[in-house]
């Protein structure tokens, strides 16, 4: 049976951004907020996120963050003001470099590398990678590049601890961002927009307190492949409906599929929606271009970073209900 792998996931996206807008104005009437605040990167979900908002409120009642650090790449200011300037929002920049500095976010970062490569410095430049599901061994291994002052790029296999120690520093800089955002919330009274895409939220890419806390998230219902149909139609430039998917989050450049996904996003929402679906892995893999057996390999990820990040979706535990809030 052939199977158009673009009607898997075909939508109605005006019926659908009517929608979304609707949805965000009535939370904020039963938030008690006057608008809307994000942190802008210059990437799809934040752009779309942003113009959903405006779409919802008006220009006037969105404030947008760019918030650059030292491992940021240039671009993702340059066109998270692009985005900006088309939708007519007031933007602030906070450079958070300073901050992440004063907390150790790199010289602790570093000292870990360094565990692995003692000649580590600032002339240096490294990124997290991991294994291709394709390929694995039914597990997700991790490994460091990193990137001499020579160009030379060497690839690791890092110890738990290692890893854990690069992952925690790093994610200083999520949780840095969300108290801006939320600064900015607080004396605006506006509420902030969390920008996971589906896959995103399903597989627990994000940080919790950091990019994982927001008040309303828009867009975690829709594929990926959905959003950038969305920023078609809500008029997001096409310079950055073209930009390819990237953390922006190390000092090496890294896609997303690199870090996290092990494949690009077109083929991960075939997959992911395959499985949400109950399709079968033959119908999946000719949609996606791959195997039935490589299928498999792509569900057995997608559950096992379900369960390994189920935590990040909970609020805090308490030992006996507070009936009177209701929680």
């Amino acid at each position: 049976m052939s199977v158009d792998s673009s009607a898997l996931l075909a939508f109605d996206a005006e019926a659908e951004i009517d929608r979304i807008a609707a949805g965000l104005r009535e939370q904020l009437r039963g938030m008690r907020k006057r608008g809307l605040v994000l942190g802008l990167s210059g990437g799809i979900d934040s752009s779309a996120s942003l113009a959903l908002a405006v779409r919802a409120v008006g220009a006037k009642n969105v404030f947008c963050i760019f918030m650059p650090e030292d491992d940021s790449d240039p671009e993702s200011l340059r066109l998270g003001r692009l985005v900006a300037d088309t939708f007519g929002v007031e933007a602030t920049v906070e450079d958070i470099g300073p901050t992440l500095r004063a907390m150790g976010c790199y010289e602790r970062r570093d000292a870990f590398i360094r565990e692995l490569v003692p000649d580590y410095g600032l002339d240096w430049a490294s990124k997290i990678v991991i294994a291709n599901a394709l390929e694995g061994e039914g597990y997700n291994i991790s490994s460091l590049v990193v990137q001499d002052p020579q160009g030379r790029q060497t690839k690791l296999r890092m110890p738990p601890a290692v890893y854990l120690g690069i992952v925690a520093a790093t994610n200083m800089k999520q949780r840095t961002r969300k108290q801006i955002e939320y600064f900015h919330a607080d004396r605006l009274n506006f509420a902030v927009i969390g920008t996971p895409n589906r896959l995103e939220y399903d597989q627990g890419f994000f940080v919790k307190n950091g990019d994982g806390a927001a008040d309303v998230k828009p867009i975690a219902h829709l594929y990926k492949t959905q959003v950038y149909a969305l920023a078609a139609h809500l008029g997001i430039p096409e310079e950055i409906r073209r930009r390819p998917p990237t953390t922006d989050t190390y000092s090496l450049a890294q896609t997303q599929e690199e870090f996290y996904f092990s494949l690009p996003y077109d083929r991960m929402d075939l997959c992911l929606h395959g499985l949400n679906n109950g399709m079968g892995a033959e119908v999946v893999g000719q949609a996606a271009g791959l195997t039935a057996e490589q299928v498999e390999r792509v569900w057995a990820d997608i559950t096992a970073k379900r369960k390994a990040t189920r935590y990040l979706h909970l609020g805090p535990q308490l030992i006996s209900k507070v009936e009177e809030i209701g929680g």
